[in-house]
């Protein structure tokens, strides 16, 4: 009898221990939803974006971000989604790591898994408008993606109805190039508000109105002109809101291609993210804001790029913009779960 009980028990311990093996071996998202749930009901958020390490240095570095006590963070494909408060608001921040890719990826997590009211997108990025100086934010309300290429036969003529760039204008001295030209195209957009499985062509995607006009009572704020006590700006940085922002899986430092970004299209900053994390957000029907502080001359400087110098002050100088954005930023109460669509 003795011995049937303890074979029960044993058996009764094999299955536990087997259930807790199991149970550390499940997949980190079957976990993460969990906590998931529970971070929701607290919600919601507004979600922050961010690129690099370097900007996130600067967020944390600004002071602002209060972690939440008791769900600080969520792990999740390999991104870490921090949890807290930035003026009594709460927020969801995550890095989505360089290039279009990362930036759709991270914010299609965030819209998916949280309870999200809107995407606040933020670091730094070039200057393609000689009116605009290093250390400056902008604001755009536009952003295309100039990375979608048509690149033809050098024989077949150029009719593109946005914008052509032929190389052989570029060569020094003047003659043919094997590279022939490009001719740029749209982006496909699929959204919340058209005909399922239907794109539409789309070159500039629109941030989102009401949120520019919050951020437009903020441009008299000041920002950072010194990077320590020897390293300082020769103006004092400005915050301008409505321009407009191009991005491709592209690092611009080329003055020739600067100078052709900005002829052809208008754009005052490039940089490798925005249009990815804007678009994915108005084809969810989310909010959308962009707040980049201009760290060089994407080429058109006359020595080295200045990235390296006045990077971390560009990005202390967005992150402070952020940080007072949120302040200003009045949400509308509602019930957990429903996220308040904006049309793009």
């Amino acid at each position: 009898m003795a011995a049937k009980r303890f074979a029960a028990c044993f058996l009764r311990l094999v299955l536990i221990s087997r259930l807790v093996a199991y149970s550390f071996s499940l997949p980190l998202n079957w976990r993460s939803l969990n906590l998931i749930k529970k971070v929701n009901r607290k919600g919601p958020y507004i979600g922050l974006i961010t690129v690099f390490p370097p900007e996130e240095t600067a967020f944390f570095q600004i002071g602002a971000f209060k972690p939440n006590q008791k769900h600080p963070f969520v792990d999740l494909s390999g991104r870490r989604f921090l949890v807290g408060k930035i003026h009594d608001k709460k927020v969801v921040y995550v890095r989505c790591g360089v290039g279009m890719m990362n930036a759709a990826a991270a914010t299609q997590q965030m819209l998916d898994l949280f309870d999200i009211l809107g995407i606040v997108h933020f670091g730094i990025a070039g200057n393609a408008n000689n009116s605009l100086s290093i250390g400056d934010v902008t604001i755009p309300q536009q952003f295309s993606h100039t990375g979608i290429w048509d690149w033809l036969n050098p024989n077949r003529s150029l009719n593109y109805d946005e914008a052509n760039l032929d190389f052989k204008r570029y060569n020094v001295p003047r003659g043919d190039n094997l590279l022939g030209h490009i001719g740029f195209s749209y982006e496909q957009f699929f959204s919340e508000y058209g005909k399922a499985n239907t794109a539409r062509p789309l070159f500039w995607a629109n941030t989102t109105r009401q949120w520019l006009q919050v951020a437009a009572n903020l441009k008299g704020i000041k920002l950072n002109q010194c990077l320590n006590s020897s390293v300082c700006l020769p103006q004092k940085p400005r915050l301008v809101v409505g321009l407009r922002g191009s991005t491709a899986n592209i690092f611009v430092d080329n003055a020739a291609y600067r100078d052709f970004l900005f002829q052809t299209f208008r754009v005052s900053s490039v940089d490798m993210e925005s249009s990815a994390v804007v678009m994915t957000s108005l084809s969810n029907g989310f909010p959308v804001i962009v707040i980049r502080g201009l760290s060089d001359l994407a080429g058109g400087q006359s020595g080295h790029n200045s990235i390296d110098t006045f990077g971390s002050l560009a990005a202390i100088n967005a992150c402070k913009v952020v940080v007072q954005f949120i302040k200003q930023l009045h949400l509308d109460t509602r019930e957990p779960g429903f996220p308040r669509s904006i049309h793009p």
